[in-house]
C-alpha cells in the first residue's frame, strides 16, 4: 500500500485549507506519518500513534541546528521590539525625508520601496514600518494607498527570500538539514537566487512602476485619499470606506512602537551587527570557506550578538531601565511564538515524512509521468496554489520541501531549481491570497481595504507568477 505515503502531506493541506489553521494541520500531517510508520493502518495503534508524535516533536531538540534555529527563531522577536521600541526604525526612514528624499511621487514611490529593502529581517516588520511612515507622504502627492500596499507587499516577502540574512534563510536551512546534498545546506540555498523567478520579476515590476509612476489595470484607476480644508486626509468617495477590523487591535500596538521616534542607530547598527557577524561566523565555522559555514550557528550568534547591542544602546541611552528592557525583549518573543511553533512542527513532519520515504515515491511517481523540463513549473504551480489556499508561504514550504528534495535526489535535478520553485510558489501564491497575514498587515498598515488591495495587487502577482512559469520552463527545455 505504497500510496498511504502520500497521505500525510494531503492530510496537511486538506485541513489548512478547510480550517485556514496551520498548526493543527502540521500536527495531524505529523500523527497520520506516524500512525502509518508502526502500524501499517490499523486503527487499534491509533493512541500509540499520537504518543509517537509527541516523540517525534521533541526529537527534534535533538539536533542541535535545530535547537539553534529554534531560539534563534525566538530571539529575532526580541530584536524585533527592541528596534521597534528605540524608535530607530522611524529615526532611519524620517532621516532619509529630512535628507530631501522624499521631494516628488517618484522620491515617495522610491523610498516606500528601499525601506523594505533596508527592513529585510522580518517581512511583517518591512511592511508596517514602510506602511506608517509613508503614507501620508503618499497621500500628500496624490499616490493612493492601493499603490502603496502594492509596493511594500510586493517589496517585502520577495526581498526576504532573496537576502535570507534572515528569519527566512534560517527556516529554509533547518528543513533542508534533514536531508543529504551534494552541496552544504548553505550552498544550496544562496544558489537559489538566480532561480527565484517570481522575487526578481515581481522586484523589478515594482521598482519600474515606482520610477515611471506607471501602473495598469485596476491600480492604474485606485482613488488617492485627499486634503479637505483643514489640511486633514480622508478617503475619496469613490473608496470604500470599510477596513478589515480582525487584527487591526494587534497590529495598531506594533504601530505605535514604530511611530516612536529615535536615532536612526537604533536600528541600523544593531542590523549591521547581525548582518556583519553572519557573515563573520560563515567564514569563522567555515574556517575561512563562507559556503562551508554553519548557518545554524552563525544565525544563532549573530543574531544573539545584535540583541545584545540593541540592548546595550537602549539601556546606555538613558531612556529605558533594565526592567523595562527585559518586558520588552520577552513581548517580542512571546509575538513570534506561533512562529516558532511552526517551525518547530515543520522540522519534526520533515524528518517524519523522511522516515515513511514520502518524498521518494512520489518522486519516482513524477519520474514516471513527468518530463524533467516540466518538475520545476509544475512545482512553482503547487506551490502557489497550496500558498493562496492557506495564506501561508511558510506552511507551503513545510510541505512541499520534504517532497521536493527527493525529486531532486531521485530525479538528479540541480537542486538550487527546485528549491526556489518552491520558494518562489510560496510567495507567489501568498501575494495572491487573500487569507494571508502579510496581505492582511499590508492593507492595514497602508490604510487601504482589503479586498481592495487583493483585487489591484492581484493581475501584478500573475503576471509575474506567469513569467516565472515560462522562465522554469525555458530554463527547463535549453539546460535539462
Amino acid at each position: 500500500m505504497e500510496w498511504l505515503k502520500i497521505v500525510p502531506p494531503l492530510v496537511a493541506v486538506a485541513i489548512v485549507v478547510w480550517k485556514k489553521e496551520v498548526i493543527l494541520a502540521l500536527i495531524m500531517a505529523i500523527f497520520v506519518s506516524e500512525w502509518l510508520l508502526i502500524s501499517s493502518g490499523t486503527v487499534g495503534n491509533l493512541a500509540f500513534g499520537g504518543l509517537h508524535t509527541l516523540d517525534r516533536i521533541s526529537q527534534v531538540f535533538a539536533d542541535p541546528g535545530n535547537t539553534r534555529i529554534l531560539i534563534f527563531s525566538v530571539m529575532v522577536g526580541a530584536l524585533l521590539a527592541y528596534m521597534r521600541s528605540s524608535g530607530g526604525v522611524t529615526g532611519l526612514v524620517k532621516s532619509l525625508i529630512s535628507k530631501g528624499l522624499a521631494k516628488s511621487p517618484r522620491q515617495v514611490s522610491l523610498m516606500a520601496s528601499f525601506t523594505g529593502v533596508v527592513i529585510f529581517i522580518e517581512s511583517n516588520l518591512s511592511v508596517l514600518t514602510a506602511g506608517i511612515v509613508s503614507r501620508g507622504l503618499f497621500d500628500k502627492f496624490g499616490l493612493s494607498r492601493a499603490k502603496l500596499a502594492y509596493i511594500i507587499d510586493s517589496t517585502s516577502a520577495p526581498i526576504c527570500i532573496l537576502i535570507l540574512l534572515n528569519a527566512w534563510g534560517a527556516y529554509v536551512l533547518a528543513l533542508l538539514g534533514n536531508y543529504e546534498l551534494e552541496s552544504s545546506s548553505a550552498e544550496v540555498l544562496w544558489g537559489t537566487i538566480p532561480f527565484n523567478f517570481y522575487a526578481l520579476v515581481t522586484l523589478a515590476i515594482v521598482f519600474y512602476s515606482s520610477y515611471t509612476g506607471k501602473y495598469y489595470g485596476p491600480l492604474a484607476t485606485s482613488p488617492a485619499r485627499v486634503m479637505d480644508d483643514n489640511g486633514v486626509n480622508n478617503q475619496s468617495i469613490e473608496q470604500s470606506k470599510s477596513e478589515s477590523s480582525e487584527g487591526i487591535e494587534s497590529q495598531n500596538s506594533k504601530l505605535e512602537n514604530i511611530e516612536v521616534e529615535g536615532h536612526a542607530s537604533f536600528m541600523l547598527v544593531p542590523l549591521l551587527v547581525m548582518v556583519g557577524g553572519m557573515i563573520g561566523f560563515m567564514f569563522w565555522t567555515g574556517d575561512g570557506v563562507l559556503s562551508a559555514g554553519s548557518g545554524s550557528k552563525s544565525v544563532f550568534y549573530a543574531t544573539s550578538l545584535a540583541c545584545f547591542t540593541a540592548y546595550l544602546m537602549m539601556l546606555t541611552s538613558g531612556r529605558f531601565k533594565h526592567r523595562q528592557l527585559v518586558k520588552i525583549g520577552f513581548d517580542g518573543m512571546s509575538e513570534l511564538l506561533p512562529l516558532v511553533t511552526i517551525v518547530l512542527l515543520s522540522l519534526a513532519l520533515g524528518a517524519s515524512l523522511k522516515e515513511l520515504g514520502t518524498g521518494i515515491y512520489i518522486s519516482q511517481v513524477v519520474g514516471d509521468f513527468l518530463p524533467l523540463y516540466l518538475v520545476a513549473p509544475i512545482i512553482f504551480i503547487v506551490g502557489g496554489i497550496i500558498s493562496f489556499s492557506t495564506g501561508t508561504s511558510w506552511g507551503t514550504f513545510a510541505i512541499l520541501i520534504p517532497i521536493g528534495v527527493p525529486i531532486i535526489q531521485v530525479m538528479g535535478l540541480p537542486p538550487e531549481l527546485i528549491l526556489a520553485a518552491i520558494l518562489g510558489g510560496g510567495v507567489f501564491g501568498d501575494h495572491c491570497s487573500p487569507i494571508s497575514d502579510t496581505t492582511a498587515v499590508s492593507a492595514i498598515a497602508s490604510g487601504c481595504d482589503l479586498l481592495e488591495h487583493v483585487k489591484t495587487q492581484l493581475p501584478y502577482a500573475l503576471v509575474a507568477g506567469g513569467t516565472s512559469i515560462l522562465l522554469y520552463l525555458i530554463y527547463g527545455l535549453v539546460m535539462l
